[in-house]
């Protein structure tokens, strides 16, 4: 039986990533489990148990073959022929690379309220620097967690 915790009981953990070469689909599979809390014993999917994560250098993030270019993202307007689409490529080039890994992670999370509240723990940033230094997170070496992590 899975013991019940309290929400005054749930301890929230900062971790940072290093995107450098790192699969889109892989790493955000993982930040959402982690957002999620899936990776704790005490996961319980009516709750927000997650931990803190924060990414850095994804300006650097990679995608396997051909998928920077043709990949697509879709969104509707709500008008009618309102449907837009975008590309990685074109992200990029907006100097939107955040949002890249941003809607990668959103769509692996369940829709509702308790989702849009555990995406807003993820912390994206473009290089090295982040201003997260004072809740000292704990670094993920995530090119070692499995060989086909890193793109070549």
């Amino acid at each position: 039986m899975t013991p019940f915790i309290k929400k005054k009981d749930i301890k929230k953990d900062w971790y940072i990533i290093n995107a450098q070469n790192a699969s889109v689909g892989r790493l955000a599979a993982y930040i959402s489990k982690v957002l999620r809390g899936k990776n704790k014993s005490t996961y319980n999917p009516h709750m927000d148990n997650g931990d803190f994560v924060v990414v850095t250098n994804i300006d650097k993030i990679k995608f396997t073959g051909k998928k920077f270019n043709n990949k697509k993202y879709y969104r509707h307007t709500g008008h009618p022929g309102g449907i837009k689409e975008i590309t990685p490529l074109s992200l990029k080039e907006k100097n939107k690379t955040e949002q890249i890994l941003k809607l990668a992670v959103k769509r692996m999370l369940p829709g509702g309220p308790l989702a849009k509240k555990q995406l807003t723990k993820l912390k994206v940033y473009n290089g090295e620097n982040h201003p997260h230094d004072v809740q000292k997170p704990k670094i993920i070496e995530f090119e070692k967690l499995h060989k086909s992590n890193l793109v070549k």
